[in-house]
């Protein structure tokens, strides 16, 4: 069988579900460790590991005003505290963690839509 690749078919942010548009080309980072090595004077290296958190970077979802959704986000965004959040690939596979947005979140009225980051502590899980 062939790795199957596409855009998020769905997220949902603190139990509320978003659709990812067609053309978002979302990067996942499960988070963990990123690894460096650094030199030492006799030509050997140590491994310096740095934790980093899971994100999920490019995201561009449907705000339908009709549902108050630039406003929902907004309010999950300024909240101190993380959310559950769940990713739906098109492969059918299912990421969850949990986090908040992250950067930069704007809200576009000519596409109907918002783009942002979701990013968290610990690890992004695949159920």
């Amino acid at each position: 069988m062939s790795a199957i690749g596409g855009p998020l078919e769905s997220v949902s942010i603190a139990g509320r579900e978003f659709k990812v548009t067609a053309d978002a080309d979302v990067s996942r980072k499960l988070g963990g460790f990123e690894n460096e090595y650094q030199s030492n004077g006799d030509g050997s290296a140590r491994m310096i590991k740095t934790r980093v958190p899971w994100s999920l970077g490019s995201m561009t979802v449907e705000i339908d005003d009709d549902r108050g959704d630039q406003e929902y986000l907004d309010q999950v965004k300024d909240s101190a505290a993380d959310v559950d959040i769940q990713a739906t690939f098109i492969s059918g596979a299912i990421y969850v963690g949990t986090g908040n947005i992250s950067g930069e979140f704007t809200s576009s009225s000519g596409s109907a839509s918002a783009s942002f980051e979701l990013s968290g502590p610990g690890k992004l899980k695949k159920l």
